[in-house]
């Protein structure tokens, strides 16, 4: 058997399932997964919006479909994966993509949010993995989980949302063990963005009474889709996406508390001088659709060297070393200033 983080079959060789596709990452990995001719099954709540990318992705000629479904309760993820063995008769990638967040102090937000937002965040990873699992080991194939910087570390504003992507990271590691121990042929990625430039924020449930932002450097989304389908065909067992995750992630293993002080500042960081357009977002209901982009105030940055590097292994290794070294001199910078 091969090893589990060998090389998979070309994008244009698979059926890739990818949930939380009517937006955002989801949207713009489904746009290039079926730009490079991968059959896709596209799942999100928001039937009318996955219909419209379902016939615009026929209309340049790939091939896909959906799936209207709430990945919070398995019997809908469990039709995700029906549907695609009915059409396409094997799964190749399966990507849990799918979440959304809340902006609000951890005291102030109900316990009906707090445990929608886990039931969607963490429990359909879950659900979408474990459904998965038994068709990616007839296909040899890939479980790709979006989990975050917040996987990582920690912020205000959004503590149910980082304990969630804690959670995701606990889970799709303990997985990865299992079905390494047991000799499975299925390999397991964990994606951890940056801040991405997605209709997030807009998403978001939101109690601060102020429009809310990503704190900088925010990315363009195409960025975490190349990671995602590089992840397809090379897996790797973590992919940043962002070299200031990678970085606040090493500056705060080795200097904790100096990050806490360093991240009060983040509750400003999040929220703009506006009042909130929408503060029920999509928690509880399917929101506005279609698009791939946010509107963050703020520059985007286009590109990520330190991922486009990541993706090849031969320059991980010193990329990690570069980037912990990197948060040593600040951390001493900072302890100098203190």
């Amino acid at each position: 058997m091969r090893p589990v983080h060998a090389s998979r079959k070309s994008l244009h060789e698979q059926v890739m399932v990818i949930t939380g596709a009517s937006s955002g990452i989801g949207l713009a990995t489904t746009q290039a997964a079926a730009s490079h001719g991968a059959k896709v099954v596209l799942a999100a709540r928001n039937a009318e919006a996955l219909a419209g990318i379902v016939e615009q992705i026929r209309r340049d000629g790939g091939e896909a479909i959906h799936v209207a479904a709430d990945v919070g309760t398995r019997e809908a993820v469990q039709g995700i994966a029906d549907a695609a063995i009915t059409r396409y008769g094997r799964i190749d990638t399966w990507v849990n993509d799918a979440g959304l967040s809340i902006f609000g102090r951890l005291e102030e937000v109900s316990d009906e949010d707090h445990a929608r937002l886990f039931q969607t965040n963490f429990w359909g990873v879950v659900y979408g993995s474990l459904v998965a699992v038994p068709h990616l080991k007839q296909s040899g194939g890939v479980l790709i989980n979006l989990g975050s910087v917040a996987s990582d570390i920690a912020f205000p504003l959004q503590g149910m949302y980082c304990a969630s992507k804690h959670a995701i990271k606990g889970f799709t590691d303990a997985l990865r063990i299992e079905l390494e121990e047991a000799g499975a042929d299925v390999a397991v990625t964990l994606i951890k963005p940056a801040a991405i430039d997605t209709p997030f924020p807009q998403h978001a449930r939101n109690y601060t009474g102020r429009e809310p932002k990503l704190p900088p450097p925010v990315y363009d989304p195409r960025e975490v889709a190349l990671a995602i389908l590089s992840a397809a065909e090379r897996p790797q067992r973590d992919i940043y996406v962002g070299g200031a995750g990678r970085l606040m992630t090493a500056f705060q293993a080795v200097a904790p508390r100096t990050f806490d002080r360093i991240g009060r500042s983040m509750i400003a960081q999040q929220m703009r001088d506006e009042p909130s357009r929408n503060p029920p977002g999509a928690l509880h209901a399917a929101g506005e659709d279609g698009q791939v982009r946010g509107d963050h105030p703020g520059y985007v940055q286009r590109h990520s060297f330190y991922t486009r590097s990541a993706i090849h292994p031969a320059a991980t290794g010193l990329l990690l070393t570069a980037g912990v070294a990197a948060a040593a001199a600040l951390m001493r910078g900072t302890g100098r200033r203190h």
